[in-house]
């Protein structure tokens, strides 16, 4: 554990101050996308003023030039967009930065280096060293990021101390594709799901010092698994759901303790995050052959034989996180498979072929479900029973982050730009 300052030039301080002070009335008002899948993390957007089309030549806000290579998802708050970012030289090594953009300019208020490292090959062409999405903290203080086995760091947004890394920590791990899943906040913990071939476990950190707080260490066997937890609230108590290879399980916030698992031998390299409604966690069970599962999670200890409300093999989604809206579940297969699923019950309504291929998760805004593709491709559906599609949107360049939404607006990452798109005025 170490804390050390990341470099930041004096002028992109100044920039960034004037950027928050600037922006400090709007976000009070302005819809925030603090974490991955939004503040719910499910893929839910409050604003219903988003657009429904665009394409390079519609409803471009701006469009602004990202540098070095990531797929990390942008989230936002106090009226910046954060993104992480590798740089990477072939003789030097590779630096790991976080980003700030203004929303209403696209003009660039950070650019901190957080970590450099040596390495400059990928394990995965499809992934990259900077994939995790990062989380702000409640009081746009402070922004979190993960950069898998490479290290985990606390950054400063404004004031003196803005570009400033307060604390740096690592979980060292091996993974056959790299980094993926991300850190979540939760009453003042940053909760990371660790998984590598050689050690797994759900481990929470001070967010105010780094200072690790608990450790749930999983039993054997293990195996890889990306996927990001997801804090959910019952009648009377709170669980961190957390999906890893060969099991599932919850957790007491506080302590770590696990409270209920569900297991299925076979599956690992778990991607999608899970998601929560109608009093069932939804989840994918990963490579080889996925299972989406609906787990009623008020149960104690291993809960596979006696919780699980229905299983479904047709669509269940590799790297796609679902999302829930009203009584039915939406998923996509990588290939750009679709299929609606009465959520109570495990019956699917529809299933429709989408196009390309796909990593980005779906979001819920406006009263309609937009899928991103691999290529650039959006595709618009309603919500329902019944398929029905309601646009196409494309851009240029490839799209595996996923699409966050405030104050009216989408923001988009490609491979090197980052977009924000609403409504012409």
């Amino acid at each position: 554990m170490q804390g050390a300052g990341g470099r930041t030039s004096l002028s992109v301080r100044a920039a960034l101050g004037a950027a928050l002070a600037l922006s400090v009335a709007a976000a009070a008002h302005a819809g925030e996308w603090p974490q991955f899948r939004g503040p719910t993390g499910q893929g839910h957007a409050p604003d219903a003023s988003v657009p429904l089309a665009w394409s390079e030549t519609e409803n471009i806000a701006w469009k602004t030039a990202v540098p070095g290579r990531g797929w990390s998802s942008p989230v936002i708050g106090g009226g910046l967009v954060w993104l992480t970012t590798a740089v990477t030289d072939r003789e030097t090594g590779t630096s790991l930065r976080l980003l700030a953009y203004d929303t209403s300019s696209g003009g660039v208020a950070m650019d901190v280096e957080v970590l450099a490292i040596s390495d400059t090959t990928l394990l995965n062409q499809k992934n990259s060293f900077a994939s995790p999405t990062p989380v702000i903290d409640p009081g746009d203080e402070r922004v979190f990021v993960h950069f898998g086995a490479q290290g985990t760091a606390a950054v400063a947004t404004g004031g003196e101390s803005a570009g400033e890394v307060l604390w740096r920590t690592r979980f060292p791990y091996t993974s056959q594709h790299g980094n993926g899943g991300s850190p979540i906040l939760h009453e003042g913990l940053l909760i990371v799901s660790i998984d590598g071939y050689d050690t797994a476990f759900l481990v929470a950190v001070d967010a105010e010092t780094g200072e690790e707080r608990w450790r749930s260490v999983r039993p054997a066997p293990i195996s890889q698994a990306y996927s990001t937890p997801l804090a959910i609230e019952l009648a009377n108590t709170e669980q961190i759901v957390n999906v890893s290879a060969f099991r599932a399980s919850a957790h007491e916030p506080a302590t770590g303790n696990e409270i209920w698992r569900v297991e299925y031998p076979g599956g690992f390299s778990n991607v999608s995050r899970p998601v929560y409604g109608h009093g069932l966690v939804y989840l994918s069970t990963g490579f080889n052959e996925p299972v989406l599962l609906a787990v009623r999670p008020t149960g104690k200890g291993d809960v596979t034989e006696s919780e699980v409300a229905w299983r479904l093999r047709r669509g269940a989604p590799l790297t796609v996180s679902p999302i829930l809206v009203g009584d039915e579940l939406f998923t996509v297969t990588d290939t750009g498979v679709a299929t609606c699923i009465d959520a109570l019950t495990g019956e699917i309504r529809w299933q429709h072929r989408l196009g390309g291929n796909h990593s980005a998760s779906p979001i819920h805004a406006g009263g309609r479900i937009y899928f991103q593709n691999e290529e650039g491709g959006t595709t618009v559906i309603a919500p329902g029973p019944r398929f029905e599609q309601l646009a196409r949107n494309e851009l240029d360049g490839s799209t595996l982050a996923s699409i966050a939404v405030a104050d009216g607006a989408f923001f988009i990452r490609t491979g090197r730009h980052l977009y924000r798109i609403e409504e012409s005025r």
